[in-house]
Formats: C-alpha cells, sequence, structure tokens
C-alpha cells in the first residue's frame, strides 16, 4: 500500500499516517513522512512540476511535459527581478513596454470546475493544455478532470445566502394600499424576524395576496435558513405561533436559494421587472430601479450575508496589448504557470480575437490576446496559493520576466507610479454591452464612481503613508527618466506622469489631516518645494477673493509649511526657515493685494458709469473714427493690445482726478499703484514693438518716460541688472554656495541628493533677492510695499522656477557629458 500525502491538509495527518503506514509494514521501513515528501516532491520536479498523476483518483500514470519553451528560472533569477530597479521599469515603460496584466477573475469550489473549464475551453471548441503540456480537445478528457483533481478539493459547500420565497395571505380586508403593505410586512417580520427582505404584492380576485420575495438567509443571531422544505416548515411554525397569524393564515414556501451579492441583485432585478417596480424592502421603502436594487443588495445586505465559498480552483487571467505576438505570448504564458505554479495542477487556453468561436455580442473576440488559466488551490505536496497583494506584484514581475524572454517588450507595473486609480471588482459592476470593450454600469452608486474613475483614466494617489512615500520615490525617478533621456517623446511622457504625481502629491499635503509624510528633506525637497510653491500660488486671481476664502488659503499653508517642517532634519532647519520666510511674505503681499482691491472695488462701485453718460454721441463717432484709423495704420492686433493697457491707465487716471477733486474719499495708493502697473505694461509693449503704443506716448509724457525707463533698463550691462540694492540684508557667501558645507555635513548622504539640496536653496536664495530688488524699487519711488502687491510677484515666481529648472537639467546634462 502506498500513501499519497497530498491527500491530507495538514502536518499532523501526513506524520500520522506516516506512522501508521511504517507500523503496517514492519520495523524494515524506517523513512518519516518528511523523507517521503521530500522523495516525492523530487520526482514531481523531474516531471516538470506537473505534479504527475500518481495522486489522482482516476489512476492515470504520470505524463512527461511535452517541451518547455523555457527552462524554469530558479528562486534567485525570480527575487533579482521582482527587486528590479523602479527607474529601469519606468525608461522602458516610457520607451513603450506594456504592463504586465495578471488578474484574478474568480475562485471556485470543486463543483463548479466543470462550469469554469467549459467556459475557458469554449464549450469544448478550444483545446486546453495542462500542466504536463500535454492538449485536451474532447469533452471526455475535460470532464475526467474534474475526478483526477478531486484529491485536492476541500469541496467545501458554499453558503446559502438569499432565498427565493412566496407567501400565500388568505382573504382579508384592507382600506388602502398603505395598510395592505403594513399588513404583508407585519406578516413577514413575523415569519422571517430580524432577516432583511424585499416583496412584491399581487392581490387575487377573491381577496388573497400573493407575496414573492427575497430573504437574507442569516439572522443577526447567526441562524441560517437552509431555504427549502425544510426551512419554509420553520418559518412557518414560527409565524402560525405569532400574534399575527391569530387575524391572518398565511402559508410560506421557498422557490430556490443563491450564494452571494450577484445573486440577491438579480433576484431583486428580476422582482422588479416582473411587477413594474412595484417592489419594496422590509422598512417599506420603495425599490425604484435597479440601481436602487443594486444598491440596497450590495451597501445594506451584503453585511448581513457572511457569504462564503468554496476556494478549490482558481480563475486566472494574463493579458497582452491587441497586435501582441500570439505564439510567443502563449510560450510565456506557459513558461509563468510553470515557474509560478510548480506542483499544482492546471489547465490553461489562449484566447485570440482571430480563432476564438465565441461571438463577439457574446464577449468573445476580445481585441486584446489574453490567455484563462483554472489552477488548483493546493499542490499535490498539500501547499496552499497566498493571493495578497505582494503575490500578485511577484506574478506580474514573473510574467514580464517571461514575456521578455519571448521578445515582448513587457514590465511589471505599479498604479502608485501613475497616479492610476483602483481598479473595480466584478461584484461592483455588471455589463450591458460586450460589443467590443465591454462597458458595465455600477451596482451602487460608489461603484459606478470607481468605475467612471479607471474608465475616464481619472488620476488618483492612495492616502496611505507608505503608498506616499513610494509615489513621491516614482516621481524621483520619472524626472531622471526626463533628464537622461534624450528621447522627445520620453521626456514628454516622464514629465507627463512625474506631474500627474506631482499634483496628487500636492492636493493630498493641502488636506487637512494629521497623516504627515515623514522623510529625509534633502532627499525629498524637490517634491515638498513644488508642493509648497502649488499652495503659495494658489488663486492667482486674488482679487476676487473674499475674506473668508482667503484665512482659507492661509490656513493651507500654514498647514503646508508645518508637514515640512516635520519633516526636516536639523541640518536643513536654516534652509526650510529661508522657505517658509519666502511663503509668509507671499501670503503677506497677498492679504494686502486683496485689502487693495476690496478698496478700489469700493471706489469704482462709488464713480459707477459716469464716463460713460458724459460721452456724446459725436464724440462716440470720432472716437470710432481715430480707432479705425489707428487700425489701418498699425493692424488690429497691435491696436486691441495697446488700448486694453490704455483703458485701465485711464480708469485709474480718472479715479485719481476724483480724489484729488474730493469727490471720492478712497485711498488714493490703490490707483496710483494701478497706473505704475499699467504703465509698466505699456511700456514693455512698446519695448516689444508695439508702434501704436509709441505714437500716443507723444501725446502723453508720463507713458513716454516710462517706455524711455523701459529702454535704458534693457540696455544696462547683466552684471548691472543683477546687482543686489546696498540696502538689503546680505546673505554670507556660506549661505549663497551651500554645496561644499552641505557635503561636510551629510557625508552619508548621495550626491545627487546634496546637488538637490544645494539647487533648491541657491533657488530660494535667488528669490529672495529678487523679491528684495522689488522691495527697494518701490520704497526708492515714495511708495510703500502696497504699491507693489504680491501679485506682481506670481508670474515672476513661476518664471523663475521654470528657468530654474531648466538651468539645472542643462547642468545635470553637462556633468553627465563631462
Amino acid at each position: 500500500m502506498e500513501i499519497f500525502f497530498g491527500a491530507f491538509t495538514t502536518e499532523w495527518e501526513q506524520r500520522r499516517a506516516a506512522l501508521l503506514h511504517e507500523l503496517s509494514v514492519g520495523p524494515k521501513r524506517h523513512s518519516s513522512a518528511e523523507d517521503e515528501m521530500k522523495r516525492r516532491l523530487k520526482a514531481m520536479a523531474a516531471l516538470g512540476g506537473g505534479g504527475g498523476g500518481a495522486g489522482s483518483g482516476g489512476g492515470s500514470q504520470p505524463k512527461m511535459r511535452r517541451t518547455a519553451a523555457k527552462p524554469i528560472f530558479a528562486a534567485e533569477t525570480r527575487a533579482a527581478e521582482a527587486s528590479r530597479p523602479m527607474e529601469a521599469r519606468l525608461s522602458a515603460v516610457a520607451q513603450g513596454s506594456q504592463p504586465a496584466v495578471v488578474k484574478m477573475a474568480s475562485y471556485g469550489a470543486g463543483a463548479r470546475v466543470g462550469a469554469m473549464l467549459n467556459y475557458v475551453s469554449r464549450g469544448g471548441e478550444l483545446a486546453v493544455e495542462n500542466e504536463n503540456g500535454e492538449r485536451i480537445r474532447s469533452r471526455e478528457d475535460l470532464a475526467q478532470l474534474r475526478g483526477d483533481w478531486n484529491h485536492l478539493f476541500q469541496n467545501r459547500v458554499e453558503s446559502r445566502d438569499i432565498g427565493s420565497f412566496i407567501v400565500e395571505i388568505a382573504t382579508v380586508a384592507v382600506s388602502s394600499d398603505e395598510a395592505m403593505h403594513e399588513l404583508v410586512r407585519n406578516s413577514l417580520t413575523s415569519a422571517f424576524g430580524d432577516r432583511r427582505y424585499a416583496y412584491a404584492v399581487t392581490p387575487q380576485a377573491d381577496g388573497a395576496l400573493t407575496v414573492q420575495g427575497a430573504v437574507v438567509l442569516r439572522s443577526g443571531q447567526g441562524e441560517r435558513l437552509t431555504g427549502d422544505d425544510k426551512a419554509a416548515s420553520i418559518i412557518q411554525a414560527r409565524y402560525d405561533a405569532s400574534a399575527a397569524a391569530q387575524g391572518v393564515a398565511a402559508r410560506f414556501s421557498f422557490q430556490g436559494y443563491g450564494n452571494g451579492v450577484e445573486y440577491g441583485a438579480s433576484k431583486l432585478r428580476s422582482l422588479i421587472e416582473r411587477h413594474d417596480g412595484n417592489v419594496r424592502d422590509d422598512r417599506g421603502q420603495v425599490i425604484g430601479g435597479e440601481k436602487v436594487a443594486g444598491d440596497l443588495v450590495q451597501k445594506e445586505w451584503r453585511g448581513d450575508l457572511h457569504s462564503r465559498k468554496g476556494r478549490d480552483v482558481m480563475h486566472l487571467i494574463m493579458s497582452a496589448r491587441a497586435g501582441t505576438n500570439v505564439e510567443a505570448f502563449e510560450n510565456a504564458a506557459r513558461d509563468f504557470l510553470t515557474e509560478q505554479f510548480a506542483g499544482h495542477r492546471y489547465v490553461f487556453a489562449m484566447h485570440d480575437p482571430a480563432n476564438d468561436p465565441k461571438a463577439e455580442g457574446d464577449g468573445g473576440k476580445r481585441p486584446h490576446v489574453h490567455a484563462h488559466a483554472i489552477i488548483t488551490m493546493r499542490s499535490e505536496s498539500g501547499d496552499r496559493i497566498e493571493t495578497t497583494p505582494q503575490v500578485f506584484r511577484e506574478w506580474r514581475a514573473t510574467m514580464a520576466q517571461m514575456a521578455r524572454a519571448q521578445g515582448i517588450a513587457m514590465e511589471m507595473t505599479d498604479r502608485r507610479e501613475f497616479a492610476s486609480p483602483p481598479p473595480f471588482t466584478r461584484n461592483q459592476v455588471r455589463p450591458v454591452s460586450r460589443e467590443g470593450r465591454t462597458e458595465h454600469v455600477g451596482t451602487s452608486e460608489a461603484a459606478q464612481g470607481r468605475y467612471d474613475a479607471k474608465r475616464g483614466g481619472r488620476r488618483s494617489l492612495a492616502k496611505a503613508e507608505r503608498s506616499r512615500e513610494y509615489a513621491i520615490k516614482a516621481t524621483q525617478s520619472w524626472e531622471k527618466i526626463a533628464l537622461a533621456s534624450g528621447d522627445r517623446r520620453v521626456v514628454a511622457y516622464a514629465e507627463q506622469q512625474r506631474d500627474h504625481l506631482t499634483e496628487g502629491l500636492s492636493a493630498g499635503q493641502t488636506e487637512a489631516s494629521v497623516n504627515v509624510v515623514h522623510a529625509d528633506f534633502g532627499s525629498k525637497i524637490r517634491a515638498n518645494l513644488v508642493t509648497l510653491q502649488k499652495v503659495v500660488l494658489e488663486g492667482q486671481e486674488m482679487r476676487e477673493t473674499t475674506p473668508a476664502e482667503f484665512e482659507a488659503y492661509e490656513k493651507k499653508v500654514e498647514t503646508a509649511l508645518f508637514r515640512l517642517e516635520r519633516s526636516v532634519g536639523p541640518d536643513e532647519r536654516d534652509d526650510f526657515d529661508e522657505v517658509a520666510s519666502v511663503a509668509r511674505e507671499h501670503v503677506n503681499g497677498r492679504r494686502e493685494l486683496m485689502e487693495l482691491y476690496e478698496m478700489k472695488g469700493q471706489a469704482q462701485a462709488e464713480q459707477g458709469t459716469a464716463t460713460e453718460r458724459a460721452e456724446s454721441p459725436e464724440r462716440r463717432d470720432d472716437a470710432n473714427e481715430q480707432w479705425d484709423a489707428a487700425v489701418a495704420k498699425h493692424g488690429e492686433a497691435v491696436v486691441e493690445a495697446a488700448n486694453d493697457v490704455l483703458m485701465d491707465i485711464e480708469t485709474s487716471r480718472e479715479g485719481l482726478y476724483r480724489i484729488e477733486a474730493g469727490e471720492l474719499s478712497n485711498d488714493p495708493r490703490v490707483f496710483r499703484a494701478d497706473i505704475e502697473r499699467g504703465l509698466a505694461r505699456a511700456a514693455e509693449l512698446a519695448v516689444q514693438g508695439n508702434t501704436y503704443m509709441r505714437e500716443v506716448a507723444e501725446k502723453d509724457p508720463e507713458l513716454k518716460r516710462a517706455i524711455e525707463a523701459a529702454e535704458q533698463s534693457q540696455e544696462r550691462p547683466a552684471e548691472e541688472q543683477g546687482k543686489t540694492p546696498a540696502n538689503v540684508d546680505a546673505v554670507t557667501e556660506q549661505q549663497r554656495d551651500p554645496r561644499p558645507e552641505a557635503a561636510e555635513r551629510r557625508p552619508d548622504e548621495p550626491a545627487e541628493q546634496a546637488h538637490e539640496l544645494a539647487s533648491t536653496v541657491d533657488a530660494t536664495n535667488r528669490l529672495q533677492d529678487k523679491l528684495n530688488r522689488d522691495k527697494e524699487a518701490a520704497q526708492r519711488g515714495g511708495e510703500t510695499t502696497r504699491t507693489d502687491p504680491a501679485q506682481q510677484h506670481i508670474p515672476r515666481l513661476e518664471e523663475f522656477l521654470e528657468r530654474e529648472e531648466l538651468e539645472r537639467r542643462e547642468r545635470d546634462r553637462d556633468e553627465r557629458d563631462r
């Protein structure tokens, strides 16, 4: 007699069986259960990992594997593939590699193996291949697989979660529909107890009522009905003993039962269809449509089901893009299954749109090539497959490795590297069209939102701290790829993905949350600086901001600074203080800007439309003639650009004139500041070649002086333009060039991080110098800081950061070339 250890589920059962076997054969057999298992595992490995047929119920003999497209990869190779650098993977994706897709379709009990095999083989029309490389084509051989695999199944019965019932209520007299439904619910609750249910009522000609519906078979106390005649007799006895039965006779029966949310939702939808939507739940609420029915089962009943299914086999899908070489992908799928599921029984089949016998409208002929595999959860040695996120990641890495060995450009990817939304599950949607790519609708409002986000490509980042740290690393990798690649398409793709991640990280950090990403400031200063920049520069049109909105904006900035401060180390404290000082100065400037524009708005409201009323038809005609003449001389685009600026200047001058005349009591500095900004814009247009602006300047001395000043500023030597004003607090040379000191402070930090930190501090110092020069220029003009509000610095800040980024990339490229 020979013992098959795969038939036992636990180690102690194997040990006990081995001991009993040794006692039965006598003292000559001294091999332990462990030795026997090792011998069998070694034999199975020699057969190609298929597991053979020695333990099958059908008595089939082990069969040699046909041929393996590639040798089985060693564990070291698998580990190396799992640790493939992120930058290498993402660089390949940017160059066109496709992501590896390995997903779980479903689990199944042993009783469902026949149906699952029938689906994979398209009813026996497609050949399937088993773990030994043998092709199985006939339906008889497919049916035999169920018996061959039976010793690997637990054969756990699916739970009966929802039952379909019919109740016949004897003739009753009711005064209204509401009274009728109250009577029905009283009867059902008396029989079902606290179980959830939905029902529809059909009145009969003799006054009797026929009630059809679906009920959750598990009660709040854990009692589960079987949904059959035995359960009906139990329910009937409870109803007959209740007070409701004293006035109304009723007869209960069950018509069937099923497992899971899908069954319950389908029963409710069919009930709604048969009864024209006149279906209610146990609380008297009308279930008005298929979507509401799905929400009821998915969101309210699901937690009461305590559903369970047997997990004897799993249905795995491996897919590739349309146009992928079918033969190469089939070899890759075969090698993946051989490597990853050695010792397990499985079959797989290719679904190629060119030879798929299933019609497109029925879900066949999918545009992409893919393979379906049915795999036993337990191996011949008793090990069970784990299905954790980390395991799926390893599967995708192995699949990508096998595909590349077959000449298919494929990489393992993570949705956190692309800010992709989470996928939807088959329980959250139901198909409504199978033409081409299957279209779905969500079974609940939340599920619909998840489906729309995935299909619409909406960007989303996980909020867990580990995921955010991973996203920051991905952002840095995309940045390195963009800097290193010479291909414009690769650079554009990498920058796009980097921006998506940066935007997601910024949005997450500005939320009111106590979750702080603890990180080394030096290694993540670029991402933190981008985040702070986006928050500080939020809302360019501050003139439209109300005090309440500005207060919320200020809180966001302080929150971002708080989180940044929590993440910095002691060596970077000075750098953080500089960045925080610049950020808070911008906030203060915007506060002044908001207050100034609020005052200006009040003045303009008082001014009204007096200027327009004062104009006569003759003056308007004359203005039209002047406009036509200017357009004919200079061109419409030139005149329009100049006219927009000149109108703003004249409006501000009119307001200032009325203040000086005593007609308005507003602060004249508001209008003076607007005039100065308008003259600066007008001068810039003139210097850039706007001839109409120069013509107007001949009649406007103030504008002419502004143009001459702008021209002189352009003619100044570059070293004079960048000279720091004398009255600005100088920053030490040590702060100006922090690279050597940073290297001394952090000898263990990589050179890239030190260079990154130095570039950022240098950018911050230059930005501070720019702000100081603007402030001194305003003071020399006899104005306070209010004459040059922070709104003017916003475009300059953006241009400054962009210029710094381009210069940094050029420096990095030069260093790499050297």
